[in-house]
């Protein structure tokens, strides 16, 4: 029998690479790189538990790059 779950863990993983494309663009990549984050420390309780792990560590890089980009972007406003 096949064991269930592990949704998350590949949503997450998804998540993650769409996160470092759309680092770029703070207001479409912060969230995508959260939900990614979440789902994927969710996953890590899963069968699925690699995936998750580098689902949630590319969510992890692109949130940093997202985050560094809106910092960025704030203070040449400035």
């Amino acid at each position: 029998m096949r064991k269930r779950g592990g949704g998350s863990a590949i949503i997450s993983l998804v998540l993650g690479i769409i996160g470092l494309v759309a680092w770029f663009v703070p207001p479409i990549g912060l969230p995508i790189t959260l939900l990614g984050l979440l789902l994927g420390v969710l996953g890590l309780k899963s069968h699925r538990r690699r995936v998750a792990l580098a689902g949630t560590i590319l969510a992890g890089i692109g949130l940093l790059a997202s985050a560094v980009n809106a910092i960025m972007g704030a203070f040449l406003m400035i």
